[in-house]
């Protein structure tokens, strides 16, 4: 069991990034927040040391997509409706930004993890094929289906950047 400084620390140095991927895969701010709670208290009982930093980030996405994803199969969640889950986007966002958060939360998971860790959290083919499990050659044509997907969802008008 980690020490409460080391999860101190860790909910510091991350909260924001694990807070973002739950809500891309979610859209849902109360489970989000339930799901990020569940993260930090894995992360607490894990008591295997990381290799460095890189690694602890590396260990929190995967746990936290895989909490997202099991919440989501849940049959608690398969059978309760939603509320507008979109309302709850922060209402200094820009339109074009909603536009593109929109798009993005809209494709399947596969692609909306690669393009999650590519663009929102700078990490490359091979980093992404690592944490997600697939190999390099898979996750850059993942990459290029999901900008083609979201070029068509925005008309042609995303490039990416």
């Amino acid at each position: 069991m980690r020490s409460e400084a080391e999860v101190n620390h860790a909910v510091e140095r991350y909260a924001d990034m694990v807070q973002r991927i739950c809500f891309y895969h979610l859209k849902n701010q109360a489970d989000t927040e339930d799901v990020f709670q569940n993260v930090f208290l894995k992360y607490m009982t894990y008591d295997q040391p990381f290799h460095d930093s890189e690694h602890e980030k590396a260990w929190l996405l995967r746990v936290s997509i895989n909490a997202c994803k099991d919440l989501l199969k849940s049959f608690f969640h398969k059978n309760v409706v939603s509320l507008e889950a979109l309302d709850e986007v922060e209402a200094e966002s820009t339109e074009e930004y909603r536009e593109v958060f929109e798009a993005v939360l809209s494709l399947p998971a596969k692609y909306k993890d690669v393009i999650y860790l590519s663009y929102y959290e700078g990490y490359t083919a091979a980093e992404i094929g690592k944490i997600l499990g697939k190999a390099e050659n898979t996750v850059y044509s993942l990459l290029s289906r999901g900008r083609g997907m979201l070029k068509e969802k925005l008309g042609g008008e995303w490039s990416g950047q």
